[in-house]
């Protein structure tokens, strides 16, 4: 691969999660959730920056602690449970290239809840995109025996189908 393009990794991780409170801080294996995913950014060798976008001190704290640069508090707007992620990351570049001049041809969404993703993952994708010029990647999982009956939620702290036959 040539030159990589500059890209900029972003950690989206809001403090208020409903089904697990600070679930991005929570200890997984002894380390932080939000822990393993810092770490394969900061093994990438492609990234040329990662950044934590949050609305928690807490987590901010925590972020910093394990060497990632949080340059900014996420406004309370997107913060909720209904924030698009795509304002959330649009709101970030912005913050970026009006803050600190820094302009990226790419933006990869880095979630704390993918703690198995790696830094192979991460610089596949930036390769991947960059030999097709694409607009956009997604990693996904083939599931061999998918059926939407084994769609579950979680409602008032019970495993429910989200399928029910009534519908």
């Amino acid at each position: 691969m040539t030159t990589p393009p500059r890209t900029l990794g972003i950690i989206t991780a809001r403090g208020g999660s409903k089904g697990i409170p600070q679930k991005n801080i929570r200890p997984l294996c002894g380390r932080p959730l939000i822990a393993y995913t810092i770490d394969a950014a900061q093994k990438s060798r492609l990234l040329s920056r990662c950044i934590v976008s949050t609305d928690s001190e807490e987590i901010a704290a925590v972020a910093r602690a394990f060497g990632t640069d949080v340059p900014f508090l996420r406004p309370a707007e997107l913060a909720t449970n209904t924030a698009l992620a795509l304002s959330v990351l649009q709101h970030a570049i912005h913050w970026l290239q009006e803050h600190e001049g820094e302009t990226y041809e790419y933006t990869m969404m880095l979630q704390p809840t993918s703690p198995l993703r790696t830094a192979a993952d991460i610089d596949a994708c930036i390769e991947l995109a960059t030999r097709e010029k694409a607009d956009a990647v997604f990693s996904m999982k083939h599931l061999s025996d998918f059926a939407p009956q084994k769609l579950k939620i979680i409602e008032k702290g019970r495993i429910k189908p989200l399928i029910t036959e009534e519908q």
